[in-house]
């Protein structure tokens, strides 16, 4: 943070705060609903599911578009509209005295879809090789956040009941509000950076991506086992004897032993350069801990279990879109990234939903091997993984009149050295390349694209 501006810490710290609120209110209701919404009216399995992971499907839907939106309507405009819109999801939600409309209200939570046009202020507000850090800033408070929901959430049911969750993350939503107004500073013009914003003309293109595709489908599949799971282990740690208002002594010591765990395997994964070995590791993990919770009948083996299931969930949750990043395209990583979260979301929707229509029709335990054998088929597929040699992105503006000059200086560049990809964005008219920073010679690269302009200014006059 020492080598950021003055402006760029006050981005990354406010627009991380806005991004904690809403994703913990969001989280919240994951480890209580199942225990505090048996009084509302039409109560059952699958609407605990459909309850829980209502917010996904919306949020998946609208993730990208808001994004866009917030170029014509300014970036402030759309996170005022998506936090009003999260606070009166969460007022209908508090108000409710059935599963029907608290579902309803997680639906109005998920169109405050406001990721887009937070990473997109991100982008105006901050150089371009100190974007990384404002980002990782804003993306670290997303695991942050549903540590504290898990523990808060338990706190908070125990003391005001489930409408008291939603007066809260109410509270939290105004506060955001008033963050975006005051605290989060004005961008004076929008960026157009492809590494950093979703751009329509690339979507179709990288869903065909095998690669991406892979790991696209892997955070679906991640996101669909813990909401999955969270529908029924509330009511397995009640089953096992621990009341509603301890379940945060469970949660509490399994979240911090599973991120103190999670982080040698990170540093052994990038020592040793065996980053996909680690991730197939990880996904073993939450099998064997789906076993152990489907077998498990004591309270030890249940909380050993999330203690295994959350070291490969942190794990996995860290280092995939790193590896996103890498994978994408040379330009195209800001699309990369905005499918790579739909997806995410789409996952939450998707447990919700599978894990109350198992548990309803199959009992409990049931899920657990559901989502075991789903987290099968994901290492098989995930075999076929691979992780690209680490690289540099770096941007250069151009000025290229035409489409055909733009294609002959991207063969120009992909001869250099070190060059893995490379595009040339007319609209923007920039440069997007991927090298390997060892062997790429950056002088080279500028007398090239120098070269292209002079030609470009000496046609013109």
């Amino acid at each position: 943070m020492q080598q950021l501006t003055a402006l760029e810490r006050r981005t990354a710290i406010s627009l991380a705060l806005v991004f904690a609120f809403r994703m913990l209110g969001l989280f919240m209701l994951i480890p209580v609903f199942a225990i505090y919404g048996k009084d509302l009216i039409g109560f059952s399995p699958l609407w605990i599911g459909l309850a829980i992971g209502a917010y996904g499907l919306t949020q998946a839907v609208l993730q990208i578009p808001m994004g866009w939106l917030s170029d014509r309507w300014g970036r402030h405009q759309v996170m005022l509209l998506g936090l009003a819109l999260f606070a009166i999801g969460s007022v209908v939600s508090a108000l409710a005295d059935s599963v029907y409309m608290v579902t309803f209200g997680r639906v109005l939570q998920g169109m405050g879809a406001i990721s887009g046009a937070v990473l997109a202020l991100a982008a105006d507000l901050t150089r371009e090789e100190q974007r990384p850090k404002v980002m990782a800033v804003i993306g670290a408070t997303i695991g942050l956040s549903f540590a504290v929901a898990m523990i808060a959430g338990p706190f908070i049911a125990a003391v005001a009941g489930l409408s008291g969750i939603f007066w809260f993350t109410a509270g939290l939503a105004l506060c955001g509000v008033l963050i975006v107004s005051f605290l989060v500073p004005k961008a004076v013009q929008q960026a157009s950076d492809s590494e950093a914003l979703a751009k329509p003309g690339f979507i179709l293109d990288l869903f065909k991506h095998p690669q991406l595709w892979q790991l696209t489908t892997g955070v679906l599949i991640l996101h669909l086992m813990l909401t999955a799971v969270f529908v029924v282990v509330p009511q397995q740690l009640l089953s096992q004897q621990l009341a509603s208002e301890q379940h945060w002594q469970v949660y509490l010591p399994v979240l911090l032993g599973a991120f103190v765990l999670m982080v040698p395997m990170m540093i052994l994964a990038m020592r040793k350069q065996q980053e996909k070995g680690y991730f197939l590791l990880a996904i073993g993990l939450l099998i064997v801990s789906l076993l152990l919770m489907f077998s498990g009948q004591q309270l030890w083996l249940s909380v050993s279990a999330l203690l295994l299931f959350f070291i490969a969930f942190n794990y996995l949750e860290a280092s995939m879109p790193a590896l996103v990043s890498r994978i994408a395209p040379a330009g195209q990583k800001g699309t990369a990234m905005g499918i790579y979260a739909s997806a995410q979301f789409f996952g939450a929707f998707l447990g919700g939903l599978i894990g109350g229509a198992v548990s309803g029709n199959f009992g409990l335990s049931a899920v657990f091997a559901v989502v075991a054998g789903i987290g099968l088929l994901w290492l098989l597929i995930a075999r076929s993984l691979v992780v690209p040699a680490r690289a540099q992105r770096l941007t250069f503006a151009v000025v290229v009149p035409d489409e055909r000059t733009a294609n002959f200086y991207v063969a120009q560049l992909s001869k250099l050295a070190g060059v893995q990809e490379a595009t040339v964005v007319l609209a923007e008219q920039r440069c997007y390349l991927k090298v390997a920073p060892g062997d790429f010679d950056l002088q080279q690269a500028q007398a090239l694209l120098g070269s292209a302009q002079d030609q470009t200014e000496t046609a013109t006059a």
